[in-house]
């Protein structure tokens, strides 16, 4: 009996056939149809590529368009950014050609096209990379665990002590000087009136959770501002802030430890915390099971086992494509 050996293909042959799929969408001539059988016959590897970009083109057509969108604007910040002429406009793709451009962009995430993370890292002082915990010592020996795939801004200037989060997360450790200790997360702000306590992002602004001492958070400069101590916690976004409440301040920042613990959550809030410590990008296809509810205590080390073990009770099927890329729906 002959069994028929999949070849896995390599990094390569993997683009070249979202090139060939791109193309094949966007109105190929008979000459580029011809090109292309001469190419799937040329390497076995090559069929098992094009099969493997057919499904990811499948899955995630959707998600692909907004993400090319998000990071076709990206870039064209960075450029900007880097003081660069500036283009008139903003190249349009076709629709094929946005799907390929941003599927190539969750594929090759791996190997340093992210355009997102450039502009937060463009200004940073201090970068923790996926999956990186690290702890940084300022120049005033206050201490900043950053979580995973984090950024922060420091300055030290003005007789003031301001730090922005500029991605991602940090707990603060605050040494006393007798000068003010700012951390700017969004439009808003966390005076330091004690000793440790986290700024985190969230989509839509920020948030504060003490550990222990007393923190002054303002949702934006002409908020009133309100004075957490330990074991509170307090969100706020697009100018105000939503009502303090008691937290377990010791599970929320486990993380430091390398825990993650969730209490009612959406699988979507539990994905997008994985992302941070995956290697990859991690896409969430199904808007019913976003909305599911998770509760427990996972390793932050190991996002596989993680997304393994909540399969095993949601139900969910997991896509792995390319290396890099893991499809949940």
């Amino acid at each position: 009996m002959n069994l028929i050996e999949r070849v896995a293909p390599t990094p390569a042959q993997e683009q070249a056939a979202f090139a060939w799929l791109s193309l094949l969408h966007d109105q190929p001539s008979s000459g580029d149809q011809t090109a292309f059988s001469q190419w799937l016959l040329a390497d076995p590897a090559h069929a098992e590529a094009y099969a493997q970009a057919q499904v990811v083109w499948e899955l995630s057509e959707g998600p692909a368009r907004t993400l090319a969108d998000e990071e076709a604007f990206t870039l064209q910040g960075y450029l900007n950014a880097m003081n660069r002429p500036r283009r008139s406009s903003v190249p349009r793709w076709s629709g094929a050609l946005a799907m390929a451009a941003c599927l190539l962009l969750m594929i090759s995430v791996g190997t340093g096209w992210q355009p997102s993370r450039w502009i937060d890292d463009l200004d940073a002082d201090y970068v923790s990379a996926p999956g990186e915990i690290r702890t940084v010592t300022l120049a005033d020996q206050s201490q900043v665990t950053l979580d995973a795939d984090s950024a922060i801004a420091v300055d030290f200037s003005r007789g003031e002590r301001h730090v922005q989060v500029r991605r991602g997360a940090g707990f603060f450790n605050v040494t006393h000087t007798g000068e003010p200790f700012v951390v700017d997360a969004e439009k808003g702000q966390a005076q330091v009136l004690g000793t440790q306590f986290e700024v985190r992002l969230l989509p839509h602004g920020a948030q504060v959770t003490v550990l222990s001492g007393r923190v002054g958070v303002t949702a934006d400069k002409h908020a009133a501002q309100q004075i957490l101590t330990a074991g509170q916690q307090v969100a706020y976004g697009d100018g105000s802030a939503k009502k303090l409440h008691a937290i377990d301040s010791e599970a929320q920042l486990a993380w430091r430890q390398g825990w993650l613990n969730y209490y009612k959550a959406t699988l979507a809030e539990v994905v997008q915390d994985l992302g941070r410590y995956y290697p990859g990008r991690i896409v969430l296809l199904n808007d019913e099971l976003a909305a599911r509810r998770v509760s427990g205590s996972f390793p932050s080390t190991d996002p596989q086992a993680v997304l393994s073990s909540l399969q095993g009770v949601l139900g969910f099927e997991q896509h792995h494509l390319l290396g890099h890329l893991i499809i949940l729906r």
